[in-house]
């Protein structure tokens, strides 16, 4: 290993490539002085050697060439001359270096050489030829800046001993088979696994699934085996399902068949308990239509029971019973440690008084009773609905009780039944569960015990667990819902209990007293093992099918192992023996079984002269000529790019933009001295412009730069891209704009290519600074001192001052003429019309506005030609806006003017149409009223067409703004007066220095800064108006005098929403509850005292518009962060089974 003093000494002479560096041994003690052109084998004691070599660096350097054989073979120096010390360089390179350090490296020569004495070696150097390739185990990844380097590109899965299973991907079909002495799993089909855990259940029910396979099914007994059997009603569903799952082969079986018939949604989860019961309905009302008496009463048999309603008048004792049937017994647990107690609530006797009495037919009139419910008898299987899904009324939405219960593995129900049995004993069968903390959400999984064996199994869709000991095991159920704080321990369970907070549902098997074996065996008819055999026929035939597909992968990866063994020994280029490049990229999906092979193309590295780019050896690898041979001759493509392809023109190019670039700094300090002196008399000098001599480095680095880049790939720039930044060689940016300036010298360079007139710009350089700066920027625009401005811009210039002086003549006398219109002083006001006169014309406030512009600065506006009326006439030439609706809004877009300044106007201006409003007295009436007059009238037809195109934009908006304001005790948090304005400080400061107008009224309106205008909905809305510019100050200042913005201004407690029109009120909510964490249903939403209460209806037409504040009054902030989720989830749209195959559609 090389120490860091003789890699210190060796790096720093590569300088003069000509000769190696010197290195002292680093065993030595202490080394003696060496003299020039003194040679010493660094790696063994055998002294200096004379004579030979390749002479003196001539900077009194020690230079280091091992001349015994082994030194040689362990450095790779097997020449003399240049090639020694490239194999030396790169062999420390590559050990010490990482890959910018071998990419400087490659170019560090080019400080002694010119770029006309480059020669082949220096090109091979630039191309890193002689860097010593990597072994294995010494790269942890490919090293990219080494075309020699053949490690991490993939080759470790294939050298030495490979597994089979690496060669595919195909699982073992037989992972997929049914394990002998197993049942059947069923797939989840996204959020099924509710239905899963019935169907388990009701397939362990044996008598039941005995009654189903005795069904009439005409169809699939005259099925032909040819084609898929596809059944179609409910019971044909579940009879082939069952038989499924009682003999197939396969480990989980589809059932999807049967989901689709019912028409349940896959993606959503619904109430398990709900299901149970619709199904079982369903399947009663399909059964009560078969023709066998056994059939049509099987769901009664199996699950349903008798119990009625008794209550006894209190006043006479007169007692009435309502007889009813039960399929299950729903039992509250809260409150309750155990099963007996839920069971002793049920019947628990119920007092009616008050409110709630009951009417007495012997009393004839309401009177206090008792009410009960009495069990008659109980059905062959009992199932036991524990209520953990309840109604929270705190919160509007359903819950999880997490509560403990303990139940027994037999339930003595004697004790319970009204005519007492001498037994009456039940055995667990089956225990539902759910795993997960809200009601909305979790897993449903079925401990169900095998009635033939005893033994209990855990079903969990595909997955099936037999449980050891013949015991049921709850304990994992019941740590994987830890997740609700301060939950309670689970409490210890006496022999023959079990204690769950997870268990739904309940399912107790009668005991009898003689079981008799033959009825624990259900005898498949052979129709339905025939679509059985059939379906196994099919699954046998994808598991041979897949086992092919296996040994045919295997295959082709023994191939492949073979070859690449065989390859990748070759690949590597010995020396002295031809070579050729390959990318990288195509080596690695070589190597990557996993890809298509496609043709080696190697025409991404050619560089302009059609040969190997020297910036992209970073992502090619050299190869032998054999290798290479045997690759493309198997997967073809080209070029072909061997020795004779390295680039000498590009070598030289960069050796001369290197030089340059390392030359910069040196030339520019001396420069900058230069310039510093005066230029004598007499001495030729040259226009350089300030900025250009400011930046002159700056623009000559990135000049240089775009000449490095112009067909260099790295770094994701294309042919002729500029740096994306501009720095110095420190890293700092020069002083200036370097955006702007694209060539040196062209800021003195006029429009017309000519020297520019601004002599303050340029400054007069001396012949050797040009000169200077001429190699850098050999096409830059060239002046002498002698040189004489652009006379086209000299003759400009004096055409614009003259243009000028006529401008600022014609501001002045337009300003005297109308000098109270540019001050906006004394303005007539539609408010208060003035008294002295019964008409005032009407001009387009934009008209103004860039009239006031023109006035103030002259010299650098447009004058104003004409006034531009049409505008604000419609296409049929009449006017867009009535007296009242320019008193509430519509005065935004107009400027009234007096009759003396009307024909100031008319005088100086072009005018296209005059447009007037008049006030006429109505002689027949003696009120006083007045009637106003436009000239031209108004357009009725585009007045409302346009007035319905507003109201249209309103209702139709997307990605608007709405503001949600909390209330607090039915108080906004802000003033309640003018709800929608908002004011700046700068506009509170105007509001006390504008005078108040008294006797006016105060219309609404906004002033926006950018000058924005806003059109009012109608005459009567109250929709904000906007006034913008000076001009509008009539209609923008009322009573108050207050200039109001648009600019909303945000308050505490307040919050931004982005909305849609087409968006309804109950998504709206949705937003709001993210945002406040308030439920939907807790939320009373108002718009100025107006309530929003429609779910269903959109936005648009609740009238919330853009800008719109709605008031949030919550009834109670809900603080449990899971009950937010069970809220987010009531939000949305819970139809339950409706519209589905439960339901009889």
């Amino acid at each position: 290993m090389l120490t860091r003093e003789s890699l210190s000494l060796f790096t720093r002479h590569q300088a003069n490539p000509s000769s190696p560096p010197s290195s002292s041994s680093p065993s030595s003690p202490a080394s003696p002085p060496l003299s020039k052109c003194t040679r010493l084998c660094r790696f063994h004691d055998n002294g200096p050697s004379k004579g030979g070599g390749l002479g003196g660096c001539g900077r009194g350097a020690v230079l280091l060439r091992p001349p015994c054989p082994v030194a040689r073979a362990e450095v790779g120096w097997s020449c003399s001359g240049l090639s020694c010390i490239n194999r030396g360089f790169w062999h420390i390179q590559a050990r010490m270096a990482p890959r910018l350090q071998l990419e400087k490296a490659a170019w560090r020569w080019v400080d002694t050489v010119k770029p006309e004495d480059v020669t082949q070696e220096h090109i091979e150097l630039a191309y890193r030829i002689a860097v010593p390739a990597c072994k294995r185990g010494t790269c942890r990844r490919n090293c990219k800046g080494n075309p020699n380097c053949l490690v991490g590109i993939g080759e470790h899965t294939w050298l030495g001993e490979i597994d089979e299973n690496a060669f595919h991907n195909i699982d073992d079909p037989n992972s997929e088979r049914r394990d002998k002495n197993t049942f059947v799993g069923l797939t989840n089909l996204g959020a099924t696994c509710y239905v899963n855990t019935f169907l388990q259940v009701w397939f362990h029910n044996l008598e039941l699934r005995r009654m189903l396979y005795l069904c009439q099914n005409s169809r699939a007994e005259g099925h032909n085996a040819e084609s898929d059997y596809e059944p179609k009603t409910i019971c044909e569903h579940l009879q082939y399902l069952f038989a499924l799952l009682q003999n197939s082969n396969r480990r989980y079986i589809d059932p999807s068949g049967l989901v689709k018939a019912l028409g349940l949604d896959t993606g959503q989860q619904q109430d398990a308990q709900e299901f149970s019961k619709l199904f079982l309905s369903l399947l009663e009302d399909t059964l009560s239509k078969q023709k066998d008496p056994n059939l049509q009463n099987v769901i009664q048999q199996q699950f349903c029971g008798q119990f009625s309603y008794v209550t006894v008048c209190n006043q006479c004792g007169r007692s009435s019973a309502l007889p009813s049937r039960f399929y299950e017994l729903e039992l509250n647990i809260q409150g309750h440690k155990n099963l007996t107690e839920c069971i002793t609530e049920f019947l628990k006797e119920e007092k009616l008084d008050g409110d709630n009495r009951y009417f007495c037919e012997s009393c004839q009139s309401k009177q206090s009773a008792t009410r009960r419910i009495k069990l008659h008898s109980l059905p062959r299987t009992l199932n036991l609905q524990l209520m953990r899904f309840v109604f929270d009324r705190q919160s509007g939405h359903k819950k999880k009780l997490n509560t403990f219960i303990s139940f027994p593995e037999v339930l003595d129900m004697a004790p319970f039944l009204e005519a007492k049995e001498e037994k009456c004993t039940y055995e667990l069968s089956a225990v539902l569960i759910h795993r997960g903390v809200s009601a909305y959400s979790g897993h449903y999984i079925a401990h169900v015990r095998d009635a033939r064996t005893n033994d209990w199994y855990k079903f969990n869709d595909e997955e099936i667990e037999k449980m050891e000991g013949k015991k049921l095991q709850l304990g994992i159920e019941e740590d994987l819902a830890e997740t609700v704080k301060s939950q309670a321990r689970k409490p210890k369970s006496s022999k023959g209990y079990h204690c769950s907070r997870n268990a739904y549902m309940l399912v107790y098997k009668r005991q009898t007293e003689e079981e008799d074996q033959t009825q624990m065996n259900v005898e498949m008819p052979a129709f339905l093992q025939r679509l059985v055999d059939q379906d196994n026929k099919k699954f046998e035939e994808w598991c041979s099918e897949m086992a092919d597909m296996r040994k045919q992968s295997v295959d082709k990866g023994k191939a492949k192992h073979v070859e690449v063994k065989e390859l990748y020994e070759l690949l590597p280029a010995q020396e002295g023996e031809p070579y050729e490049f390959v990318p990288v990229e195509w080596l690695k999906k070589w190597l990557d079984d996993s890809t298509a092979i496609k043709a080696i193309d190697n025409s991404q590295f050619l560089c302009s002269h059609g040969k190997l780019h020297p910036d992209r050896i970073g992502e090619a690898k050299r190869i032998s000529h054999k290798a290479a041979e045997i690759l493309f001759s198997r997967y073809g493509g080209g070029p072909r790019i061997d020795r004779s392809f390295l680039c000498g023109d590009c070598v030289t190019r960069r050796c001369q933009v290197l030089r340059l670039k390392n030359q910069l700094n040196e030339d520019y300090r001396e420069v900058t001295n230069l310039a510093k002196a005066q230029l004598k008399s007499g001495d030729e000098g040259f226009w350089v412009g300030k900025a250009s001599l400011r930046q002159w480095r700056q623009l000559a680095l990135e000049q240089l730069e775009e000449e490095e880049e112009e067909t260099k790939h790295t770094n994701c720039k294309t042919n002729g891209e500029k740096p994306t930044s501009a720095t110095t060689k420190d890293g700092l940016k020069e002083d200036g704009d370097v955006d702007e300036m694209k060539t040196f010298n062209e800021d003195i360079l006029c429009c017309h290519g000519g020297l520019s007139i601004q002599e303050s710009e340029r400054r007069l350089v001396s012949a050797e600074v040009w000169s200077k700066l001429k190699v850098y920027f050999p096409n830059a625009p060239e002046f002498t001192q002698q040189q004489e401005p652009c006379q086209q811009c000299m003759r400009l210039e004096r055409e614009g001052k003259e243009n000028e002086a006529l401008n600022r003549m014609m501001a002045t006398e337009q300003k005297t003429s109308l000098l109270n219109l540019f001050h906006e002083k004394n303005r007539p006001s539609l408010q208060k019309w003035p008294q002295d006169t019964d008409i005032l014309y009407i001009v387009p406030l934009f008209f103004v506005d860039e009239w006031r512009k023109f006035i103030r600065r002259p010299a650098k506006s447009n004058p104003v030609s004409s006034v531009g009326n049409s505008i604000l006439l419609c296409p049929h030439g009449g006017f867009m806006f009535t007296y009242d609706s320019m008193l509430q809004g519509d005065a935004q877009h107009i400027a009234l003017l007096w009759p003396a300044e009307w024909e100031v106007v008319c005088r100086l201006f072009l005018v296209d149409q005059p447009i007037s409003i008049c006030r006429i007295h109505d002689a027949t009436q003696d009120n006083g009223n007045v009637l106003y007059h436009t000239q031209p009238e108004l357009c009725r037809e585009c007045r409302e067409g346009f007035i319905f195109q507003q109201q249209r934009d309103l209702r139709e908006y997307a990605q608007a703004t709405v503001y949600v304001r909390k209330v607090i005790d039915n108080k906004r948090m802000i003033k309640e007066a003018a709800p929608e304005f908002s004011m700046s400080g700068s506009e509170a400061e105007d509001e006390k220095e504008e005078p108040k107008v008294e006797g006016e009224k105060d219309p609404d309106f906004n002033q926006s800064e950018d000058g924005a205008k806003r059109q009012k909905l109608s005459e009567g809305s109250s929709t904000v108006a906007l006034s913008s510019g000076p001009a509008a100050t009539t209609a923008a200042v009322g009573k108050s005098g207050i200039r109001r913005s648009m600019r909303h201004r945000k308050l505490r407690g307040e919050k931004a929403l982005i909305v849609s029109a087409n968006q309804t009120l109950k998504e709206l909510k949705i937003q709001i509850m993210h945002a406040f964490s308030v439920a939907p249903f807790d939320q009373n939403l108002s718009i100025d005292g107006r309530c929003l209460t429609d779910d269903s209806a959109t936005l648009g037409s609740l009238g919330v518009f853009p800008e719109s504040i709605i008031c949030l009054k919550a009834d109670e902030p809900i603080a449990d962060y899971a009950a937010m989720d069970d809220a987010y989830q009531v939000c949305l749209p819970e139809e339950g089974f409706k519209g589905t195959g439960l339901l009889g559609h």
